[in-house]
């Protein structure tokens, strides 16, 4: 099988210059590019880019796939929108790394599935994956804690690390973070095991009274800023600049805020709770599986007996239906002639009249003895 590798990244805050995309064509003469994207696919060779410089420098969001199971997802958002201190509680090595600048900070998440080796389809979850960047920006945090909880399943978080504040809302993730759970490969215990810590409000935006009587309150030369940047295409920006500056005033008052339990549970904790919802369900899934099982035997069992009542009353002519079906010479016919005579005889076990039945099917094998498809399908089927 050859090497598989997808590279996808987008640009959202602004379009590329024509300068800019000369630069990213001269690293890749393959690539498909846009002010707006620069995709790349490989079977054979591999990126001559540094995905991580790439996005410092032109791109807001980043996606790479290969066959041999690593994924791995950036973005990138002002600094002023995110708090580095924060999102750094959520970080470990290797599978959330975060990378602040004087401008930006990148996410870095990485999954890596060691078995491998399956057949893997990039395209397409750049676009799920996206709204997680509006979302981090209203200070919405549980893609960082869905990061940490990766890392904390596939053992590289240590065993005694306590997990890190927890968002609200893990218990209703959103598509795009259902998208994200998907692409990360995390699993639904391991998410629901963390869910029972999450307060069940989801941050969401303020009230609009409060929101309006906060805004009327802002100095002339703010609100002038705000517009300006809006006219200039911020919208991102500027709203998710309006939203940080509202928590941080009204935090002062204890009021709006989103409520991020603190963590108490270890990594090896949620590891081992996650195992045993695992084995929870497994067994109830199994024990459900059996007892459909059961259900559907019976009700088989019950019209496999109705069948034979109802083919007892009509012996006579089941026969000749056999013969019926015998001297057409058709291999079809023939194997639905075997079956009739199949249920011919559960009615003469059922009726003790099994002497009969071994008479009649002696008496129709010499009558068909040069019938040697007939005869071979006879003895397949049990028929000595």
């Amino acid at each position: 099988m050859s090497e598989y590798q997808y590279y996808e990244f987008q640009a959202i805050d602004r379009p590329l210059t024509q300068d800019e995309m000369d630069q990213l064509r001269a690293i890749s003469t393959r690539a498909t590019i846009s002010p707006t994207s620069f995709v790349n696919e490989y079977n054979y060779g591999d990126f001559k880019g540094d995905p991580l410089a790439l996005m410092k420098d032109y791109f807001d969001a980043f996606v790479y796939v290969t066959n041999w199971g690593t994924r791995q997802f950036m973005l990138r958002l002002p600094r002023g929108l995110v708090d580095p201190e924060m999102v750094s509680r959520y970080s470990v090595d290797e599978w959330l790394e975060i990378h602040p600048s004087a401008d930006h900070v990148v996410l870095d998440f990485t999954s890596n599935d060691e078995e491998g080796g399956g057949w893997e389809e990039g395209e397409g979850w750049l676009p799920a994956l996206v709204p997680l960047r509006d979302d981090l920006a209203r200070g919405d945090l549980r893609a960082l804690y869905l990061g940490w909880l990766l890392a904390a399943e596939m053992g590289y978080a240590d065993d005694e690390d306590v997990e890190p504040p927890i968002p609200p809302g893990l218990g209703r993730l959103s598509p795009a973070l259902r998208t994200f759970v998907a692409f990360l490969r995390v699993s639904d215990d391991m998410v629901a095991v963390a869910a029972e810590r999450s307060a069940d409000k989801q941050v969401e935006g303020p009230a609009s009274s409060d929101l309006e009587r906060w805004v009327r309150d802002l100095p002339d030369a703010d609100k002038n800023a705000l517009l300006l940047r809006l006219a200039e295409g911020n919208e991102l920006h500027a709203r998710a600049d309006l939203l940080r500056r509202f928590r941080e005033s009204t935090a002062s008052a204890g009021r709006l805020q989103p409520d991020f339990s603190a963590g108490i549970r270890t990594a090896s904790e949620l590891v081992a709770a996650a195992e045993e919802r695992e084995e929870i369900r497994r067994r109830e899934e199994a024990e459900r599986k059996a007892k459909e099982q059961a259900r559907r035997a019976r009700e088989e069992a019950a019209a496999r007996a109705a069948y034979l009542d109802d083919l007892a009353t009509r012996e006579e002519s089941a026969w000749r239906q056999v013969e019926t079906l015998i001297d057409t010479k058709r291999p079809t016919e023939y194997e639905h002639a075997v079956r009739l005579i199949r249920d011919l005889l559960d009615v003469s076990v059922r009726n003790k009249t099994s002497q009969a039945f071994e008479a009649r099917l002696s008496e129709l094998r010499a009558r068909h003895a040069k019938k040697v498809s007939l005869l071979s399908r006879l003895e397949r089927a049990g028929f000595p």
